[in-house]
């Protein structure tokens, strides 16, 4: 099948009023990165439309490539005709041939004038097209409720436009439209499914990951790397920042209070998280927290944890059960590399009998025993490594400095 542009369908936002501008100006943004592999492809904008001109290229393969843009809720491929009845009928019937109907196929024409000036009426090209479909292809039969192909024609000034597929894409809300947040990313299942969740939601992320070598292992991190790379096949760029975290870590085995180290560790992940966030502009953190599935994801856990930071803590996936999270990173690409057996920080020094409901004012104590905490917190901060990946690149950028600190 040959195919002229495809037709963007936009998702929720298009109810957002006054912002509606902004967020297709955001879709059109990413978009046209994407379409930077496809050379000679355009971006058509009409009110409350946007067509991309596939310029030659194979419509299913630039189909694969939008469909990941947050904000957008279908595409269909679109055959472009000129805005006189015989050529609308002639390129129905030449579109219907190249459908192949079986015997049996229901079919309707869904008709459109969006340009008032054509002669004939919505419902009258209807009957216009479709009777000549009828004498045309003896095996079609009418069906208005629920027909196997719906064919519909889009009546405009400039041109006159058919279609009949859509393929679904990702929904949400445009890349960066509800602002930034860092993600804590390790190399589980979870967090990948609670960034992508995120971004769906139109939130710019950072992605935070922390290391300890050398108790992982240089494959661990270049795991992370390659599920920061899924991620940003979604954003169309994304910043990874690769915290070295081994002081901090071995600092909590000291204390003699085994059953406090997860506690003890993820609280300082978001103080960590927290410097990144005031350094880089972030208003809020995100984590792929799932209630009750370890023991730092109790309530209790997660109420102690979260006091280490101001900042919101936002958990997308905190009343998700294991196989929804499962399903999805499937979907989105993440899966397989999740699985892959790296060990990263968050699975080193596990006690056999972590604390569920762990005591706030004897954690802070604990910490406060530790007196060179703070310091150890910054250097971790200042000796971060950040990548910036998408769109074919992997940047190194320099090193925090630490004269923001």
């Amino acid at each position: 099948m040959k195919y002229d542009m495809l037709l963007l369908r936009f998702g929720e936002f298009t109810l957002k009023g006054k912002n509606r501008r902004r967020f297709e100006k955001s879709i059109k943004s990413h978009v046209k990165s994407k379409l930077t592999a496809y050379p000679g492809a355009t971006i058509i904008e009409e009110y409350g439309r946007m067509y991309v001109g596939l310029g030659g290229h194979d419509y299913l393969a630039v189909i694969e490539d939008l469909r990941k843009i947050f904000g957008l809720v279908s595409i269909s491929p679109v055959k472009v005709t000129t805005t006189e009845l015989n050529e609308i009928v002639e390129t129905s019937l030449a579109f219907m041939k190249e459908m192949q109907p079986a015997p049996g196929t229901t079919f309707k024409v869904n008709a459109r004038r969006v340009w008032k000036g054509f002669e004939h009426s919505s419902h009258e090209m209807n009957h216009l097209v479709g009777s000549p479909l009828l004498r045309t292809f003896q095996e079609l039969k009418v069906d208005v409720r629920k027909p196997d192909i719906e064919l519909k024609i889009e009546i405009r000034e400039t041109g006159t436009y058919l279609f009949f597929e859509s393929f679904s894409a990702v929904g949400g809300f445009p890349r960066g439209t509800n602002g930034k947040a860092m993600m804590l990313l390790s190399g589980g299942i979870d967090s990948p499914v609670a960034a992508w969740s995120s971004m769906k939601r139109g939130l710019e992320l950072e992605l935070v990951h922390f290391f300890s070598f050398p108790f992982t292992s240089q494959k661990a991190k270049d795991k992370v790397i390659d599920l920061a790379r899924v991620l940003a096949g979604y954003s169309g760029e994304i910043k990874l920042h690769l915290v070295p975290f081994t002081e901090v870590q071995t600092s909590f085995t000291q204390l003699g209070q085994d059953n406090l180290i997860i506690t003890l560790m993820r609280r300082s992940m978001l103080r960590i998280a927290t410097m990144l966030a005031e350094r880089e502009g972030a208003l809020a953190i995100v984590s792929g927290d799932s209630l009750g599935q370890v023991a730092s994801q109790t309530l209790g856990s997660m109420n102690v944890i979260g006091r280490a930071t101001d900042l919101p803590l936002l958990r997308p996936l905190v009343m998700m059960d294991k196989m929804e999270i499962v399903k999805i990173a499937e979907e989105i690409g993440t899966y397989e590399l999740s699985i892959l057996p790296y060990e990263d920080c968050c699975t080193l020094f596990v006690p056999k009998s972590p604390a569920t409901n762990p005591n706030l004012r004897i954690v802070e104590k604990l910490e406060a025993s530790i007196e060179n905490l703070s310091e150890l917190l910054a250097q971790a901060v200042a000796n971060t490594e950040t990548i910036t990946l998408g769109d074919g690149k992997e940047l190194e950028s320099s090193e925090i400095e630490e004269d923001w600190l």
